[in-house]
């Protein structure tokens, strides 16, 4: 079925998500994959990954100034007014989160309380300026009155002591203007321990961080749960947690929309990204639409598991110039998919709420992106648990597992205790494969497939045309054949991956491969190999990855650095085996 938005064709599945599982289920029975259900252990009932929604967050962060832009204060003003009007004009449920410099802004407080819907949430944008600081007791350290310094505009950069003082602060002002406490705050990072004092003292139910970037704007956030939202560890705010004892209650979801196949790839082999995202200032992602229908595509009508998210909407410090055009065509998308069921349009407080009530612990989810905006034959699939996360590539001459990075919630940040210091922050989990940071810009490294000759020889399995069903709640099958008729089924499971050949061919041999290129060989984690065991560490953190069919092997340096070979056609690799 065919919608048409402004005369446009948006192209979208219209049968019912229902029905499309359960079709989905009987092809994989029918074909006897081994997707086989395992016991739910996130307090979903048992028929929900039969309901699985799409859900939209319009999240406008406001600053009340921005010394980088000449009258600031009255474009940033003019911005948010814009906002407000377009959000009115869609009848749209959007969230507004407050810099504390434009919280005690009287000017703000007017605009919010008589131009706001009542269906909209204003809430608190964590970022530290000048007056917050000093409000607090504290010495404001920065040239300007905001500044975009990871040690002075985030909360890493003080003491615990300090962080809590600036909680109070903040929601002792925004009670007093409002009346209450803001149930939602975001920010590009909060530290584990502010985000764990706002959860136990004002009972926020909803938070925000940024999407995984390197280096973007001085903030690394890699190989963390890659989409959606999560529950985060005590002693990280980055790292989900596996356990509801050292979980903080409230989910954290990841903001700005990412480019499925091409954000992870942007910048590849150096210290940097850009930005390829729904941010409707960006005229190769969210200010196209294409590349904007492209991006819903994926996020509205592909398998996902437990539920699908994006966050649209814009920092006012881009100014109404600045977003209006991408803005103004990307909201009657979401107004005809709205009408058409497709996706619920709700404040970030309501999808908190959403997230608590129905997840007892960090659910399992999916992003499938199987249309190429670029016309290059690329393909992938991410998959998100409390253990680890995983990404598949399929390239026009090659496959690979590009990603995994396995989730400890006893991984301490370097800033639950103590401030950073620098414009910088890093936040990281524990690889087991990384594309990004093991590859140079010239040669990229991944985990492939290998068929071994009866000569001795070795050469690439090419995988392609993937099929990716949903068998249950928290599991999610992969099946994809090269161009000889083998077919490999990769089956994500919470707590590990199953990867089997399903051909014809008896005498048929592979294993699995990593080559990383000799300048990146020594960051590679891996410390010691022990049949079905590797032991690797990361930053002096201990951790392993268990090969429960199948064994490692070390490979030779001048070869590969990796084997993973197969017993009786299969391999699980267990990513919850601490």
């Amino acid at each position: 079925m065919r919608i048409n938005v402004n005369n446009e064709k948006l192209t979208l599945v219209s049968l019912n998500f229902k029905y499309i599982y359960y079709l989905l289920v009987v092809v994989c029975l029918s074909v006897h994959f081994n997707c086989n259900s395992q016991p739910n252990e996130v307090g979903m009932p048992e028929d929900s990954f039969l309901d699985s929604p799409r859900i939209i967050n319009i999240v406008n962060f406001i600053r009340q100034t921005d010394y980088r832009i000449e009258n600031s204060d009255n474009l940033l003003f003019e911005a948010v007014e814009n906002q407000i009007k377009l959000v009115n004009e869609y009848n749209f449920p959007a969230t507004f989160l407050f810099q504390y410099d434009a919280l005690i802004n009287p000017a703000y407080q007017q605009l919010m309380k008589t131009q706001l819907s009542p269906d909209c949430e204003i809430g608190a944008w964590w970022e530290i300026t000048q007056p917050h600081v000093e409000a607090a007791g504290i010495k404001w350290r920065g040239e300007h009155s905001w500044v975009s310094h990871a040690n002075i505009a985030f909360t890493t950069g003080y003491t615990p002591e300090e962080r809590e003082k600036l909680v109070d602060v903040y929601m002792s002002k925004f009670k007093e203007i409002y009346g209450e406490y803001p149930r939602s705050v975001g920010s590009w990072f909060i530290d584990a321990h502010t985000l764990s004092y706002m959860v136990g003292k004002y009972k926020i139910v909803s938070s925000s961080n940024c999407k995984d970037q390197v280096g973007t704007d001085g903030y690394t956030l890699w190989g963390g749960y890659w989409n959606q939202a999560y529950y985060p560890s005590r002693y990280n705010a980055y790292m989900p947690a596996q356990t509801k004892e050292n979980q903080i209650p409230v989910p954290v979801f990841r903001m700005l929309g990412s480019d499925p196949i091409y954000q992870y790839e942007t910048g590849v082999g150096t210290n940097g990204q850009g930005v390829i995202s729904l941010e409707p200032v960006y005229r190769e992602s969210g200010k196209n639409r294409e590349w904007v229908k492209y991006f819903l595509e994926s996020i509205v009508n592909q398998p996902s598991l437990a539920f699908n998210y994006a966050q649209a909407g814009q920092e006012n410090s881009f100014t109404w110039s600045g977003m209006e055009e991408g803005l103004k065509m990307q909201f009657p998308l979401f107004a005809s998919l709205r009408e058409e069921g497709k996706i619920r349009i709700e404040t970030l407080e309501n999808t908190g709420k959403w997230f608590k009530d129905r997840f007892t612990m960090t659910p399992a989810t999916a992003i499938t992106t199987l249309t190429d905006i670029r016309n290059e034959g690329n393909k992938t699939v991410w998959f998100n648990s409390r253990f680890y996360r995983a990404s598949l590539l399929w390239e026009k001459d090659g496959f690979c597992f590009r990603d995994i990075h396995m989730f400890d919630e006893n991984l301490k940040s370097d800033y639950l205790t103590a401030p950073g210091t620098g414009n910088q922050f890093f936040y990281y989990t524990l690889p087991v494969i990384d594309r990004f940071y093991w590859s140079t810009p010239e040669e990229k490294t991944g985990l492939q497939i290998m068929q071994l000759e009866d000569d001795g020889t070795v050469k690439e399995v090419v995988l392609k045309d993937p099929i990716v069903t949903e068998p249950s709640i928290d599991v999610l099958c992969v099946s994809t054949s090269d161009s000889e008729g083998n077919r490999f089924e990769i089956v994500f499971y919470e707590n590990k991956i199953d990867i089997s050949y399903k051909g014809d061919k008896k005498d048929f041999k592979w294993m699995m491969v990593l080559k990383v290129p000799e300048s990146r060989k020594d960051r590679l984690p891996f410390e010691s190999f022990e049949g079905t065991v590797l032991r690797a560490k990361f930053k002096g953190f201990p951790y392993k990855i268990t090969c429960e069919g199948g064994f490692i092997q070390k490979g030779d340096k001048t070869e590969y650095d990796l084997k993973i070979v197969p017993n009786k056609h299969k391999l699980v690799i267990n990513c919850a085996n601490r």
